[in-house]
């Protein structure tokens, strides 16, 4: 955060497979003749089906994320690294490679984890890289079946002895918020990242939700989403993983801790009346530049005024910054609001209340006592 306060950084052949000799194994890029939209071999090309392949290779990168495209990307750089240091080969596809493979990553070198000198990566971790390659070989014309037995049985094995439950990151509760407010400066940063912090709490939004949001419709091509600013709050439309949904924001009980009034003051004294909502600042702090903010300042900013704040400090320092992150905001908003759970669950987009419970932090467990309601 203090650095971030001084400076801003915004081939194939008819008869045979194809040929991948000309792809590099780190390489992001779509070869000819691999999962992209073409034209069948039988057809011939014209300028309209030409247009019409771009315009189809266009929609098909934008069937994920730019941040899930550029994670598959790293994965398949590192699968392809860990091949060429063991001699091997990653095309083509190899169901008992991928099997090594992630056993390495369970277990580094063919070792437990407390005996290896390597950091074991997580079940999570572990089915997300599987995920990248999976996308990795449908990029190079080749089908990767995650269901193979030297697969599946392997996986299955690293989850029956290595899943854990999930860590969950350190709800944010309206007192800490309040605390977290006031460690932020009177300046044009400082109005940003009020209005941040309090949108993402009570929109309950993802840290790339927040920075994703544009003033108006179709302002930018990488816009997630916009606001519209009514008299009695404001409603956000985001896109999401399944579709558009709309999140309401009303206003608070105070211009200290409400939501719309944080988001005003920005885009007024910011001049952002176009383009994307949450942008970098200029060195001097004194006026608002074009550049959309990463997700990463909402994580960091958050870390931060948590620990300028002095939030949980019967914790040492590390160990307090570690418990904070953008999903703090989230859970602090599923954790405070006393409503029905289906409102919660609306505003957070989840599709199942379970899910929902997951972000809850204190929560009242037995206020439904099943025991006696059977009878015992």
């Amino acid at each position: 955060m203090e650095q971030e306060r001084q400076t801003e950084t915004p081939g194939t052949s008819p008869s045979g497979p194809p040929d991948h000799s000309d792809l590099d194994e780190g390489d992001e890029s779509v070869a000819p003749g691999s999962g992209a939209p073409a034209l069948p071999s039988h057809i011939a090309g014209s300028g309209a089906l030409d247009r019409l392949v771009e315009a189809a290779r266009d929609y098909a990168r934008q069937a994920a994320s730019e941040n899930t495209l550029k994670a598959y990307a790293k994965d398949w750089a590192h699968f392809a690294r860990w091949c060429r240091m063991r001699g091997a080969a990653p095309l083509p596809a190899s169901s008992q490679l991928i099997g090594l493979y992630i056993t390495d990553l369970a277990a580094p070198g063919g070792k437990a984890p407390s005996q290896s000198a390597s950091r074991p990566l997580s079940v999570s971790s572990i089915e997300r890289r599987l995920s990248g390659l999976t996308w990795g070989y449908a990029q190079r014309g080749e089908r990767l079946d995650r269901k193979d037995r030297h697969i599946a049985s392997v996986l299955a094995g690293i989850r029956r002895k290595h899943a854990r439950p999930p860590e969950q990151k350190e709800a944010i509760l309206p007192e800490d918020l309040r605390e977290m407010l006031a460690t932020l400066p009177h300046d044009l940063r400082g109005l940003r990242d009020r209005a941040i912090l309090l949108i993402g709490f009570a929109g309950g939004l993802r840290r790339s939700e927040i920075v994703s949001l544009d003033h108006g419709k179709d302002d930018t091509p990488d816009s997630g989403g916009w606001v519209e600013v009514l008299d009695d709050g404001v409603l956000i439309i985001l896109r999401g993983k399944t579709g558009w949904r709309e999140v309401e924001i009303a206003r608070g009980s105070s211009d200290r801790t409400c939501p719309i009034h944080a988001l005003t003051q920005w885009l007024h004294y910011a001049r952002i009346d176009f383009g994307p909502i949450f942008v970098a600042t200029s060195r001097n702090g004194l006026k608002a530049t074009g550049e959309r903010l990463s997700g990463k300042h909402v994580a960091r900013l958050i870390k931060s005024c948590a620990r300028e704040a002095g939030l949980r400090p019967d914790l040492p320092e590390a160990e307090r910054v570690r418990l904070f992150s953008g999903h703090s905001l989230r859970a602090g908003l599923a954790s405070s609001a006393e409503v029905d759970e289906r409102y919660v669950q609306k505003q957070l987009g989840h599709a199942s209340a379970e899910m929902t419970r997951r972000y809850q932090r204190r929560r009242d467990r037995f206020r439904v006592n099943l025991t006696k309601a059977a009878g015992l």
